[in-house]
């Protein structure tokens, strides 16, 4: 299920993405060749105002042909002289560099949508335990690894119900923690419904869990009371706003900072997700509800975002710092070398990908 989510996720952010570029593209009378769904082989497809719209084999995103944009077409044209009206290139360099952060500002806006969507219909929130209503739930929010609660199979995301013989109003951490702590090593049942499903298993508190106090019996278990807020439409557009503001600040200065480690070779990539860490991330959001997986995209949207307008070859940024360079020079820059450029950028970011990807594989064994 988590895969499924994880394609999901990625087929949308890429089609918006992509939908950006084209939407501008157009707008700005630039010729649009294809927008494909997917990608090739092509399963079918039509033809509507001059640009083929396909279907194609692989539902894992999608992509936009702009004539001119790419080296090839360009060089081409160089060659034979030929000046194509509603080429990339033979627009004003205030369009291309509209056309090139399009895809990212359709990302941003994804991202500031779900974030209102979310603050609208209620996020899953933490409460303390003094302000907490009758709707708050009794949340389990980790495990402790090799814990009595972890071989019990006690899901996180699951909302305990009961223990022993507390329920109700005494569902809190606190008596939680009490009430394992008073009863000892003796056998605690617990209650709890995950998926829909009702389940009661029974955990044997063990010491040596707790680091600060080793002589208190716990089962390893992370609880917290966690309550559905809503917030009013005018008050989650601002909220949504303030956190699409303060989350693309968080990730560029984090990014920053990675990309200064990697030039000291001091880089942590364990603290980076490649996409088998993100299938682990959209399991583990997808656990607490839709309305965290809806969290967790906008989040990925804006990573994206960031990543996208990097001023690195064979990325957007890259591409609007080759605008740049030419705007300021007022002469094109080779085609062949631009060519060059981004099949050296894309094949970087390639064995970045394999690395992380392989730091992802390294945490699960």
């Amino acid at each position: 299920m988590s895969i499924l989510i994880f394609f999901i996720v990625l087929f949308v952010l890429i089609l918006v993405h992509e939908w950006g570029h084209f939407i501008v593209a157009k707008k700005t009378g630039m010729r649009v060749d294809e927008f494909g769904i997917g990608f090739p082989p092509k399963l079918f497809g039509f033809k509507w105002h001059g640009t083929m719209y396909t279907l194609n084999l692989f539902p894992i995103g999608g992509f936009v042909r702009i004539y001119g944009e790419n080296a090839e077409d360009a060089f081409n044209d160089a060659k034979t002289g030929k000046v194509v009206q509603d080429s990339f290139t033979s627009k004003s360099k205030w369009a291309q560099a509209a056309v090139l952060v399009a895809g990212v500002t359709m990302n941003i806006i994804l991202a500031w949508f779900l974030f209102a969507f979310v603050f609208m219909v209620g996020v899953p929130t933490v409460v303390d335990e003094n302000e907490a209503t009758a709707k708050a739930q009794l949340t389990v929010t980790g495990l402790l690894a090799n814990s009595p609660a972890e071989e019990a199979l006690i899901p996180v995301g699951a909302e305990i119900l009961r223990y022993g013989t507390i329920a109700d109003s005494k569902l809190t951490p606190n008596a939680f923690r009490a009430y394992t702590a008073e009863g000892g090593v003796a056998p605690v049942s617990i209650t709890y419904i995950a998926s829909g499903y009702e389940q009661t298993v029974v955990v044997t508190p063990k010491l040596g869990l707790i680091a600060d106090n080793t002589e208190q019996p716990a089962v390893g278990i992370a609880l917290a009371l966690v309550e559905n807020i809503r917030k009013p439409i005018g008050e989650a557009l601002i909220e949504a706003t303030k956190s699409t503001y303060t989350s693309l600040i968080a990730i560029t200065v984090g990014l920053g900072s990675l990309f200064v480690d990697m030039a000291q070779m001091d880089a942590d990539l364990s603290q980076v997700a490649g996409p088998v860490g993100i299938v682990g991330l959209v399991g583990d959001a997808a656990k607490f509800g839709f309305a965290s997986v809806l969290l967790f995209t906008a989040m990925i949207s804006l990573n994206l975002a960031v990543i996208n307008m990097l001023p690195f070859p064979a990325l957007d940024g890259g591409r609007l710092l080759f605008v740049a360079i030419e705007a300021i020079t007022r002469k094109p820059i080779n085609p062949v070398w631009v060519g060059r450029l981004n099949a050296v950028g894309f094949l970087l970011l390639l064995v970045l990908m394999v690395a992380v990807t392989y730091s992802d594989i390294s945490k699960l064994l």
